[in-house]
């Protein structure tokens, strides 16, 4: 099977994770170096992004079909796993839980809601062997498709598969047994499931990891938590300062509200005004044309 030629972009950018990270070939002893140097965090997580990123970018590949998700996915993850060092570091597989965050950042159904640039799109495996395999992969649900690519691509027991998918192991088994039929009926030539592995560790031979640097990496992290540090400052604020009005304007002692009217029995209605008598419209012009004040107003007239 022929490796699809690699981008002119990526040759080069490559070079910086393909150094061994072990020591000496023929192993130190224990009278050369009496004891290993501690690694930093800043190390100690380099380290681990060169060890596992180049392939982590290939699985994640086989999950979505898109190079430029599987590489933002896999840097995702590495942010996250930066920002959750001091547990990521003391876990007893470092490597499966950035594999398990970036599988989840792939196939997470709210990344169809971000909007994206338009981009060229990705031309298949030029190979036919290959682009059917791809085909039959992406064609099947992502629990199946992912439980297919931990067992058989990645190479992890039926129990660990089953407990990275979130899933129990009859039902793994069972997503297992269907993926491996579905993809084997799907290629051009009889291929027995216990080949699958080897198929799918040799298909994407050209996808490699982006140029950011894990100190890239690191800095982009600890941005996004600056970031989000300073939005949950803000939104403390903004709620403390509601909720500070809301106390002083808020009344302070309770009120009884006014209880609706009723009638009341034995009380004979007011009567209204009637129309005035002749002395009545006498007495009226007769105060509206004299002073406001007066003897006349003091003293009333004797009869």
């Amino acid at each position: 099977m022929a490796a699809p030629s690699v981008e002119p972009a990526v040759q080069g950018e490559a070079e910086w994770y393909q150094q061994p990270l072990g020591t000496d070939a023929d192993g130190p002893t224990s009278d050369s170096v009496p004891s290993s140097p501690r690694l930093t965090p800043a190390q100690a997580f380099d380290a681990l992004y060169a060890y596992c990123a180049p392939t982590l970018v290939q699985q994640t590949y086989l999950l979505t079909g898109q190079r430029r998700l599987a590489r933002e996915a896999v840097e995702r993850a590495f942010q996250l796993a930066w920002h959750r060092w001091p547990e990521v570091a003391v876990d007893r597989d470092p490597a499966g839980w950035v594999r398990a965050a970036a599988h989840d950042y792939a196939l997470s159904p709210w990344r169809r809601l971000h909007p994206r640039p338009f981009q060229r799109r990705e031309p298949p495996p030029a190979d036919p062997a290959d682009r059917a395999l791809l085909t039959a992969l992406l064609e099947l649900p992502p629990p199946y498709r992912r439980t297919l690519l931990l067992y058989d691509g990645v190479g992890l027991d039926l129990p660990d598969t089953a407990a990275e998918t979130e899933a129990s192991t009859p039902a793994t088994a069972g997503r297992l047994l269907y993926a491996r039929e579905n993809v084997t009926a799907r290629l051009p030539q009889p291929v027995a499931p216990d080949d699958l592995n080897r198929l799918l560790a040799a298909l994407p031979s050209d996808v490699r990891p982006g140029p950011t640097q894990p100190v890239d990496l690191r800095a982009q992290a600890d941005l996004r938590a600056r970031r989000w540090i300073h939005a949950a400052i803000a939104f403390t604020t903004l709620l403390l300062t509601t909720t500070a009005l809301t106390l002083h304007t808020a009344p302070d002692h309770y009120e009884r509200p006014v209880p609706p009217g009723a009638p009341v029995q034995g009380v004979p209605p007011r009567a209204a005004p009637g129309p005035l008598s002749k002395t009545e419209q006498k007495l009226r012009a007769k105060l509206r044309s004299e002073a406001a004040a007066g003897p006349e107003r003091l003293h009333p007239e004797a009869d």
